[in-house]
């Protein structure tokens, strides 16, 4: 999810968030201008968010039936898709290199990462951890 929040952020989109615990990673969400809250509470969805239903709501399989938030937003028709639904939307008119698996992805993908860069390719990593080479 850290790497979808970043990259509606490089795009101008306000972006905020839940997680269950604070860490090195929402730590540095937050001093990038992410807001991030850690109970499951509707009342600190932001007013940027309520106010406007079609913002996009983008969750996990991590996160339970039950969870307030996600209800919140499912019952007052906002825009909830799920984490693989929105990657789709991302990649699907672009050219993509997906890495899937059971370990390992994440150093496959910085290493192909590092390897197009290198050669003068711009593009998205989409990463589910940290790659030091590029934060």
């Amino acid at each position: 999810m850290s790497a979808l929040a970043r990259f509606f952020l490089d795009h101008g989109k306000f972006v905020c968030g839940y997680d269950k615990t604070p860490s090195e990673l929402t730590e540095s969400l937050e001093q990038q201008g992410i807001q991030i809250h850690f109970d499951d509470n509707s009342n600190l969805i932001p007013e940027k968010i309520k106010e406007d239903r079609s913002s996009l709501i983008i969750y996990t399989p991590a996160i339970p039936d039950e969870h307030l938030e996600l209800n919140y937003f499912k019952n007052n028709h906002f825009n909830v898709k799920k984490r693989s639904e929105v990657l789709g939307d991302i990649t699907r008119n672009k050219f993509t290199i997906a890495v899937g698996g059971t370990h390992g992805k994440t150093s496959t993908t910085s290493l192909i990462t590092y390897l197009l860069t290198s050669i003068g390719i711009d593009c998205y990593a989409l990463v589910g951890g940290i790659m030091s080479n590029y934060n």
